[in-house]
């Protein structure tokens, strides 16, 4: 039995490509957790979109042994973090396991925003925290300007800050003896009554689901009867395991060490992550805090290219949301996609990989109708409404008002671009909280609607800055907003699929440039086609698609306006009329991909 004293459990956080996996990588190889020949890059980013993106999207944990200098035998627990806006929920949790954290910041870059967000959750939780300064091996490293931002942006001592590059493992030994000096070891009773967090859980093939504990009190061991509070289900300890990093069988996990538990539990909606485990026979007074439930806030709808791969997408839907339980759909079908689903996510990133997924391991040709954010509407009759979709939008009539989700941003840049980004916020209804400067970085804080951030905020921060601004949100509130429904008719039909909810100010603009896209895109007919933008019943945009026109004169010879040619253009006309009536517009979906676009153009 492992003496509680001697173990350590830590998170590794930095922002996006700061070298958190790699110093893993480093520490793994450097404990011997695995051999040379098993050590590959990124050793901890199993599924191969992330291999590939070169992120880490699931957290991962890992149990090590080290001999430190003093001789004692040490139990390192490490839980890599992905460092991108969309998965902090996996931060915060795995933070939630942990009793410190390392912090690694790029010598080369410096201090950035999701540095920022995700120290603050460490701080949040009383860790404390190892600074740490990687890729010091490049010319550009620069490790005093590095020291004094970090303690200008964030306020945290770099005194012992530890210089350190993943790719040539120097300072490795450095990190690793810090750990086991300034980070506290845990806090739990080996002899009392079981008390467990449930961290993670995912779906196996073959056990069913795996659920990530870390051991509060007590001691959890197999064919135990545990079990989850927030169910009050009991459950059988089928097996007990730690990560090193290959899945590895024990007896026994005692209190402050984290591993994993199979149950036979078969759907993963059993397991509520951050809920609290503990002996059947012995239940306890009050559960663990546990953490927020992750919430989607982006929404879109997602639809088969060919009707026929319906069932193909439910199946891969359904497989996906077992690993990951932040992703959510329901059925809904539209007049021009035919049947589809309605996803919820927890950013943009996040549905692109989920849509990514689904076409790579699913092999199923997708459309993604416009992403939007859930508004809040308040009726007349007092009460309140989730909109996910615009186009089931009660009549306006009934609507007292809309509240719609507001972001708190924090943008850090390089001085050069602060007046581009600054116009970029206050067009999109911006308002600024802050403004501060580290060296010649700009650190900006500004509050926005969510609406205006989720389609192309990013895209657009990035290409206005070269790359070198990164962003950072959380979600503060709902908010009134003067909104509106703005609908597209094609041939005085409405398209449901192309609906959006959007600022009043910016409704004509928009209303526009949609029609003047779908203009462009929808093939010419026999007869002439009106395209409309619409609030309500009011039209605020038209463009106009011409019919072809048939030389039905051709077989006349002569000239001069004769009855025959009169009767044949007047036939001609009430045919037109006629087909205009009952004529069908088929929208190509280069029509709708297009008008996904404009939003990312503009």
């Amino acid at each position: 039995m492992s003496n509680i004293d001697n173990i350590r459990n830590f998170a590794i956080i930095a922002h996006i490509d700061h070298g958190k996996s790699t110093i893993a990588d480093r520490i793994i190889h450097s404990c011997g957790g695995l051999t040379e020949r098993e050590m590959k890059a990124q050793v901890l980013d199993s599924m191969d979109i992330e291999r590939e993106r070169g992120i880490t999207i699931k957290a991962q944990t890992v149990k090590l042994n080290y001999k430190a200098k003093d001789g004692k035998d040490y139990i390192l627990n490490i839980i890599d973090t992905p460092g991108h806006v969309d998965f902090s929920y996996e931060v915060s949790r795995s933070l939630y396991a942990c009793e410190g954290s390392i912090l690694i910041v790029d010598s080369t870059q410096g201090v950035e925003a999701q540095t920022l967000a995700n120290v603050y959750q460490a701080l949040d939780i009383d860790h404390e925290i190892v600074p740490v300064l990687n890729k010091v091996d490049l010319p550009a490293s620069d490790l005093d300007k590095t020291k004094k931002q970090i303690e200008e942006v964030i306020g945290i001592d770099t005194e012992n800050a530890i210089p350190c590059s993943g790719k040539t493992g120097e300072g490795i030994e450095d990190i690793l003896e810090k750990i086991i000096t300034i980070l506290p070891g845990p806090k739990g009773e080996n002899l009392g009554d079981l008390k467990c967090l449930l961290v993670d859980s995912w779906y196996d093939t073959y056990l069913g689901v795996v659920i990530l504990v870390r051991v509060i009190d007590g001691k959890i061991s197999k064919n135990m009867k545990i079990k989850m509070m927030s169910t009050n289900q009991e459950y059988i300890v089928e097996k007990v395991g730690v990560f090193t990093p290959k899945a590895i069988d024990i007896n026994e996990l005692n209190a402050g060490e984290i591993g994993f538990i199979t149950t036979g539990i078969k759907v993963l909606s059993e397991t509520k992550v951050g809920d609290t485990i503990c002996d059947a026979t012995k239940s306890l007074k009050e559960a663990l805090p546990g953490f927020k439930p992750s919430k989607p806030v982006v929404f879109c709808g997602l639809f088969p290219v060919d009707s026929s791969e319906y069932q193909k997408l439910k199946d891969g839907l359904a497989k996906l949301q077992l690993n990951d339980a932040s992703f959510s759909f329901e059925p809904e079908s539209s007049s021009a996609l035919g049947l589809g689903f309605r996803c919820g996510f927890l950013g943009l990133l996040h549905l692109e990989i989920v849509t990514e997924r689904l076409e790579r391991e699913f092999d199923v040709n997708l459309l993604t109708t416009t992403p939007g954010v859930v508004y809040k509407i308040y009726m007349n009759n007092d009460s309140i409404v989730d909109l996910h979709n615009p186009s089931s939008l009660p009549d306006p009539t009934l609507i007292r008002l809309i509240e719609e989700p507001w972001i708190k941003a924090t943008i850090i840049t390089p001085d050069e671009y602060l007046g581009s980004i600054i116009k970029m916020c206050q067009d999109k209804r911006g308002i600024q909280n802050n403004l501060s400067y580290s060296g010649n970085r700009a650190v900006v804080s500004y509050e926005l609607p969510l609406n205006e951030v989720v389609f192309d905020f990013n895209d657009r921060l990035k290409s206005m800055t070269s790359g070198y601004a990164s962003f950072d949100y959380e979600i503060i509130e709902h908010r009134e907003g003067d909104l509106v429904k703005l609908g597209i008719l094609v041939n005085s039909e409405p398209v449901d699929a192309l609906a959006m909810m959007i600022h009043k100010d910016f409704a004509q603009r928009t209303g526009r440039e949609v029609c003047e896209k779908l203009k462009d895109l929808i093939p010419r007919h026999n007869f002439m086609i009106p395209v409309q933008a619409a609030i309500g019943g009011k039209i605020i945009a038209r463009e106009t698609i011409k019919g072809f026109k048939k030389d039905v004169l051709t077989k006349i010879h002569g000239g001069g306006a004769t009855d025959r040619k009169r009767k044949l253009l007047e036939k001609q006309k009430k045919g037109k009329a006629r087909s205009k009536q009952f004529g069908r517009v088929e929208i190509p979906q280069e029509a709708f991909i297009g008008v996904l676009k404009i939003s990312k153009e503009k």
